[in-house]
């Protein structure tokens, strides 16, 4: 069973530590936007960002948006292996529409926002664009996990989370 009290140590203030508006990205209007470039090793022979390389910058801001939102992620792993069992949050299902190509040296925004928490879910928006176009778009839902099985997202997650849907 996951301590509680324990995980919530865990999440601290917005900013409180290990952030970088450099890296990490900052939290607008209810949205993550963290940038990324466009590297010769992202791309295909043809020059265009390999399909599964979307899924790799959708996941770092995914990971940015929770440690700006004050959840340090090394703390939560660090956590999860002292205790039997564990925790993680892991991707139960992806939906993506992949509309327009990113090219070597694009710099791209990578847009992320909550659409709902629920139960043992929490349902994301994600976009990658570049400048006004919208490149790929993604509903993503993340399970919480513990034990083995998926559990009820602990309440110090789902205020954190629900205060950036409000």
């Amino acid at each position: 069973m996951t301590n509680h009290r324990a995980l919530a140590r865990n999440f601290r203030q917005p900013g409180a530590h290990m952030t970088s508006p450099i890296l990490d990205g900052e939290i607008r209007d209810g949205r993550h936007h963290m940038q990324v470039r466009v590297y010769y090793e992202d791309t295909d022979f043809s020059g265009i960002v390999y399909h599964a390389n979307y899924l790799r910058f959708m996941e770092r801001g995914r990971t940015n948006h929770l440690r700006l939102m004050g959840a340090e992620q090394q703390a939560l792993f660090e956590e999860a292996e002292a205790e039997t069992g564990g925790f993680a949050f892991v991707v139960r299902s992806m939906t993506l529409d992949f509309l327009k190509p990113a090219r070597m040296d694009d710099v791209l925004d990578v847009v992320t926002w909550p659409l709902a928490v629920k139960g043992a879910s929490i349902m994301l928006a994600q976009e990658i664009r570049r400048r006004d176009d919208v490149l790929v778009k993604a509903e993503v839902r993340v399970a919480f996990i513990s034990g083995g099985r998926a559990q009820p997202i602990p309440k110090p997650i789902r205020a954190l989370m629900k205060a950036d849907i409000g």
